[in-house]
């Protein structure tokens, strides 16, 4: 029996021993598993079927950004908003944000035709919150919306929104409550960006149908500065009511910045009253 024992464990060791020189044989050099010697130097350049779990898979979405602050139409669905600090506040059971500007913060231009839009109102179609607001626990807007109605909002002019953002595509937009700020009144030079926008003093500022606008001249239609100032003040500043496209329409004709006294708004970023200014008066 011992005989017998020892002669089928030899066979075994035997037939193991075989299949195991017959697997080796079979594994390529650079197979699976295994690490070669040398890589050759004529070796193709492959890609792997398979992308390594620790790797990112090509053409990943970057992270999402967030950005606070009050956000102007810049083209169809399409928006812009530089980013402000906003801190949470509770003001007589209210949530609302505090926004303040932050120094050198850059403008982001954004596609929102595809994004997620709430609003603070009750009901998308409405202008004004006709005190009552929908606000969820971190003081963002809960009535869901469309991109449709985001437009209807830009259209107004500015808003104060919380922005998520991926590269260049608004993820999801939701208006919040907030204070607009102080205006502020200067004189300087202003000149167009486009027929919503212009700069002045340096500053990105954009403005609406509602802007004031109020000149020398004796007509509205009337280049800058041209003919006599009859409707010049003791101080030089333009009393003739004029309106937005009218304001869009003479600085169109200009080629080098004019000299204005402006009333506007540095958090909101609107331009809201332009006086023309005839220097000689």
């Amino acid at each position: 029996m011992r005989l017998l024992a020892l002669t089928a464990s030899a066979c075994l060791c035997a037939a193991l021993s075989a299949t195991g020189a017959a697997s080796a044989a079979a594994v390529p050099a650079g197979a699976p598993g295994t690490v070669p010697a040398t890589v050759p130097a004529t070796a193709p350049a492959t890609v792997p079927a398979v992308v390594p779990a620790a790797l990112p898979a090509a053409g990943a979405s970057a992270a999402a950004k967030v950005a606070y602050g009050f956000a102007w139409s810049d083209g169809k669905g399409v928006l812009r908003v530089t980013p402000a600090k906003a801190t949470l506040v509770k003001e007589h059971g209210i949530l609302r944000y505090k926004l303040k500007a932050v120094a050198g913060a850059k403008e982001v231009r954004l596609d929102y035709t595809k994004s997620a839009y709430s609003r603070v109102t009750v009901a998308c179609d409405l202008v004004e919150t006709e005190g009552r607001v929908a606000l969820d626990a971190k003081g963002l807007g809960r009535t869901k919306c469309t991109p449709a109605d985001l437009a209807f909002t830009l259209q107004r002019g500015p808003a104060p929104f919380k922005v998520e953002y991926s590269g260049a595509k608004a993820v999801k937009v939701s208006e919040f409550l907030t204070d607009w700020g102080n205006p502020r009144s200067a004189f300087g030079t202003i000149k167009r960006v486009n027929d919503t926008t212009v700069s002045f003093k340096g500053i990105k500022l954009g403005y609406t149908h509602a802007i004031g606008f109020y000149r020398v001249t004796a007509k509205c239609s009337s280049g800058w500065l041209t003919g006599k100032p009859v409707n010049a003040s003791r101080d030089g500043l333009g009393q003739k009511p004029c309106t937005a496209a009218d304001f869009t329409k003479v600085l169109k004709a200009q080629k080098h910045p004019v000299l204005v006294k402006a009333d506007y708004n540095p958090l909101s970023g609107e331009l809201i009253e332009v006086w023309e200014v005839y220097g000689d008066a």
